[in-house]
């Protein structure tokens, strides 16, 4: 018979395959599941559609990746155009999606993390200047990419890419680990969030006068994600 011991460390390494199992997004348990979008019921991703009631048009999605994106109208000088769970249902349950990133001339996609998912960057055009920070004690890996190179950003770690030409647009690809990988823009969510963050936590945390985190607070934090 086992000891009670031995019972406890097998109860707990089964928690942590479980719990690790359990942290990405599941594995189809059928051929496929396309998401109702009108169903009423609440689930963790979507419900699934009446496969009868399925199409071919659900597995298909004219996004017109190949055509470059306006990046005039924004501030930072990107335009990530996401293909995912909400804009195409045939991706449900099947753990991926993609993301067109359009720079213009030192265009920036700021840092920001994906709650849920790695993402692997292929550079379509240009030279772009990438990396991601780890978590503390906050190492930075960086490298300058050009056209066909391919850089991974593992899962939940801050990341950004920045056009270093002057004079022309850069793009590249990414496929992510979800069907809805999130993102959490940094400057966005530190000073643009609603209701704000308390000008006393921010002053501390960054050191600064509350008058600079006040002006922060002010500015218009743009979403370059459509």
């Amino acid at each position: 018979m086992a000891s009670p011991s031995s019972l406890l460390i097998f109860a707990t390494l089964l928690a942590l395959v479980s719990w690790h199992a359990a942290a990405y997004d599941p594995s189809p348990l059928q051929d496929f599941c396309v998401a109702d979008m009108k169903a009423s019921v609440q689930v963790n991703g979507f419900p699934c559609k009446d496969p009868m009631a399925v199409k071919p048009e659900d597995f298909f999605n004219p996004a017109m990746l190949d055509q470059p994106r306006d990046t005039m109208k924004s501030k930072v000088g990107s335009n990530v155009t996401n293909i995912n769970v909400i804009n195409f249902p045939g991706l449900n349950t099947l753990g991926i999606s993609l993301a067109r990133i359009d720079y213009g001339p030192l265009g920036v996609n700021t840092p920001h993390i994906h709650p849920r998912a790695t993402e692997l960057l292929t550079v379509l055009e240009g030279t772009l200047y990438l990396g991601f920070v780890t978590s503390n004690p906050n190492r930075l890996f960086s490298k300058v990419v050009k056209k066909g190179d391919v850089f991974v950003f593992p899962k939940a770690m801050i990341h950004f890419q920045m056009n270093l030409a002057h004079d022309k647009p850069a793009a590249a690809l990414s496929s992510l680990s979800s069907q809805n990988p999130g993102v959490i823009t940094i400057a966005n969510a530190v000073f643009g969030s609603k209701p704000p963050i308390s000008d006393d936590v921010l002053a501390t945390a960054f050191q600064v006068e509350k008058d600079l985190i006040h002006w922060l607070q002010s500015q218009f934090w743009e979403n370059n994600n459509y």
